[in-house]
């Protein structure tokens, strides 16, 4: 017994899937981003603020 292995998709029929597979994969990165828009991040209420002391600036001529 020998074993033969299909290297085509088979024409249209493997169009069609590929077709699907794209779709289907499109759609799930729309609806995840849409999901990930409508989530409302915190924003920090603390105001970060630092001194930088005057001997760390030089002067460039």
């Amino acid at each position: 017994m020998q074993f033969t292995k299909k290297t085509s998709s088979g024409g249209l029929l493997g169009i069609i899937k590929l077709l699907i597979k794209l779709i289907l994969i499109v759609a799930v990165l729309v609806i995840g981003i849409i999901f990930i828009a409508k989530i409302d991040f915190p924003a920090p209420n603390k105001k970060i603020e630092k001194i930088i002391p005057n001997e760390n600036f030089k002067t460039i001529k």
